[in-house]
């Protein structure tokens, strides 16, 4: 039987697996290998937490194919002469691959697989990661979109999800090649273990995925519209970290979601259907505006006057010691599970880029290296989004008021105390700005800053003059 290299990236998984599938239905014994070449991915190689994830799914991916009777080749770059050595080392006459949308690795894979075809390798790259490929929507005018509530629509109107895939109980023996390393050998895990707390919450691999979601499907789906903005309730699915390496495929979640629907959670099921769509959206972003991850997309921000960072108060931000609760809540939550709630993420980004006025790259970068779910577009879209530098923004003049944000969203304070518990001890309303009670404060939370960074107040006024001398 004929050999085809299955080459596994951010697609760890057997169902729903089209290069799989794909080497399979032509014939061949799937090789399936997973090639480490971080320094590939340009100015944004994945971060420590990523990595850390990384570590773990790709060992659960391989304990799926060793129970099926396959193995997973895993080596190291450079993928190039990684791919070359694995080709004549196996003899296949194939390479199969899930597409990557980071500009780095769109590049070097259209060069790969022009260089391969043109040596007689049959090639083929699929969608595994997406409802719609990053090209496939265009305006009227056939440019890419900036405002994503057209772009769902059109995408609304154009939905075709693939039904299901189950992969074989039994895959075909590949043969055993030199050159392989460990996992543990790509030296994915941080030094120190700062993320041992992570995997209380979470536990990486295909089998992982499908649980979150048949949880989400029989608790959080049925209050999704409201609670999603809870940080305080077990109010979202939970998935981001799934999807983003690939752990599930996104049609599967949708084709899930869509045989759970009633008439009770049909609002439900749309609204979270919708939040897929912005993950869509900024893929498409991505593709179209490669230059994003690292500059404004909206030029007027190009002269901005962001203000000059202060070391001291960029940690203090980092670690969760603003003096601002929710936001210290939020990077708490951030550092201890790997993970922040959305609603959180955008008070915390616009106390960064507002009331601190740091350039938006500064929090996306931080972001990048503690997240699990960890995601170019997605990130590049979220903090342009609260920055408003960015496609369909959230306007600049718009400054979240973190301690309203908490009163509204965290009505009783709880998600604060989970994460701040030096706040503990004090009354419930004095929890969302201890500042304004200092003699309280100092008695019963000694601990904590005595002050935020900034005044919010002044803060924001700041912000609103630099946004005006930017128009100017």
């Amino acid at each position: 039987m004929s050999l085809a290299l299955v080459w596994f990236r951010h697609d760890l998984r057997l169902d729903d697996q089209p290069a799989l599938r794909a080497a399979l239905e032509a014939g061949h014994t799937p090789v399936p290998v997973y090639i480490h070449a971080p320094e590939e991915e340009g100015a944004w190689a994945p971060g420590a937490a990523s990595d850390a994830w990384r570590h773990r799914s790709l060992q659960a991916l391989q304990q799926e194919l060793e129970q099926r009777g396959s193995a997973l080749h895993v080596c190291t770059g450079p993928t190039d002469g990684a791919l070359d050595r694995l080709l004549r080392r196996s003899g296949a006459q194939a390479v199969f691959w899930n597409r990557k949308y980071e500009p780095a690795t769109q590049a070097r894979d259209a060069a790969l697989k022009r260089r391969l075809r043109e040596s007689g390798v049959e090639v083929e790259s699929f969608n595994g990661t997406l409802m719609f490929e990053p090209w496939d929507m265009a305006t009227q005018s056939g440019g890419p979109y900036k405002v994503f509530t057209p772009f769902w629509k059109n995408a609304q109107a154009n939905l075709r999800l693939p039904a299901p895939w189950t992969a074989p109980v039994r895959l075909p023996e590949p043969p055993t090649l030199d050159g392989h390393v460990s996992i543990d050998a790509l030296g994915l895990q941080p030094r120190p273990r700062w993320d041992e707390s992570f995997w209380e919450h979470w536990q990486p691999g295909e089998a992982g995925a499908h649980e979150a979601l048949e949880i989400f499907i029989d608790g959080a789906l049925n209050g999704y519209s409201e609670d999603r903005d809870r940080p305080d309730r077990i109010g979202t699915s939970r998935l981001s970290p799934h999807l983003h390496f690939g752990e599930i495929a996104v049609w599967r979640v949708v084709h899930a979601l869509q045989q759970a629907c009633t008439a009770a959670n049909a609002r439900h099921v749309d609204a979270y259907v919708r939040e897929l769509g912005w993950r869509e959206f900024a893929y498409h972003l991505l593709h179209h505006f490669p230059q994003t991850p690292n500059e404004n997309l909206n030029p007027r921000f190009e002269h901005f006057n962001w203000a000059r960072v202060d070391d001291a108060a960029l940690r203090a931000w980092q670690q969760g010691r603003t003096g601002v609760p929710i936001v210290d809540a939020g990077l708490r939550e951030l550092w201890a599970t790997g993970y922040m709630h959305n609603r959180v993420r955008m008070i915390v980004a616009s106390y960064l880029c507002k009331h601190l006025r740091y350039h938006w790259l500064e929090g996306a970068r931080w972001f990048w290296d503690t997240l699990v779910d960890a995601d170019l577009a997605n990130n590049t879209l979220g903090w342009q989004w609260t920055a408003g530098t960015g496609a369909d923004a959230s306007p600049y003049f718009r400054v979240f008021n973190p301690v309203t944000q908490a009163q509204r969203f965290d009505p009783k304070a709880e998600y604060i105390a989970r994460w701040v518990p030096e706040l503990q001890a004090l009354p419930v309303k004095e929890r969302f700005a201890p500042w304004l009670s200092p003699e309280l404060a100092q008695r019963l939370a000694p601990d904590y800053p005595r002050q935020p960074l900034v005044d919010l107040a002044e803060g924001r006024e700041a912000a609103l003059a630099a946004y005006a001398a930017s128009k100017d």
